[in-house]
């Protein structure tokens, strides 16, 4: 059933920009911020590994979409999307991170308090990378932050969500300096930043 006008939906991405592809969902949210505008009734959150705390933003919405890196098991680059109650499923099964874990704990609770959005919908990515600390996404995420958007765009469709051409002015993203190009183009070259570890403790690294 088409969403009513009033109908508040949080469009949420979820996970750690410091750990490659886990950035994933927050890179989906703010290119989707970068390229479209929404009405009033919908907020764009860069919800990074917050768990509980995001708790708050659930109530009094109607309709919830996620983007996440998730391990499905498929081969790096896939995207898959899940509805409604298979949501909380998936955002446990193979737990790459704290982060699943704490969103499952807020899909609990908010189905506890009776505030659980009526629709969810999360959009996975299968990752390629997640043991480059303070690296950028990979090729393989990064090529498919326009198929995510574009299933996205078709979920809210379906929701009776309006979108149009244009940008959403929100504070609810990361900070500028952690937007995806500052983040990506300042990082120093490998020479001059340890990429997995110390060499003198570690094995194998450096």
């Amino acid at each position: 059933m088409p969403a009513a006008p009033s109908d508040s939906v949080l469009i949420l991405g979820i996970g750690n920009l410091l750990w490659a592809d886990e950035g994933f969902g927050p890179r989906c949210v703010e290119a989707l911020a970068e390229s479209h505008a929404f009405g009033p009734g919908v907020r764009l959150l860069d919800g990074g590994t917050q768990g509980l705390y995001l708790l708050p933003f659930l109530e009094g919405m109607g309709s919830l979409l996620v983007f996440d890196a998730v391990d499905y098991g498929l081969a790096p680059g896939t995207l898959k999307i899940v509805r409604d109650d298979e949501v909380p499923a998936f955002m446990g099964a193979k737990k790459m991170s704290l982060h699943q874990t704490g969103f499952q704990d807020v899909l609990a609770t908010a189905a506890f308090k009776g505030c659980l959005p009526a629709r969810m919908t999360l959009i996975g990515c299968q990752p390629a990378e997640l043991e480059d600390y303070g690296g950028g996404l990979t090729a393989i995420a990064a090529a498919q932050i326009g198929p995510a958007i574009a299933a996205g765009l078709a979920e809210l469709a379906a929701w009776g969500v309006e979108v149009r051409p244009g940008r959403t002015d929100t504070h609810d993203l990361a900070d500028p300096a952690l937007r995806r190009d500052a983040y990506e183009g300042g990082r120093p070259s490998e020479t001059d930043a340890c990429r997995i570890g110390d060499a003198r403790f570690f094995p194998g690294a450096g």
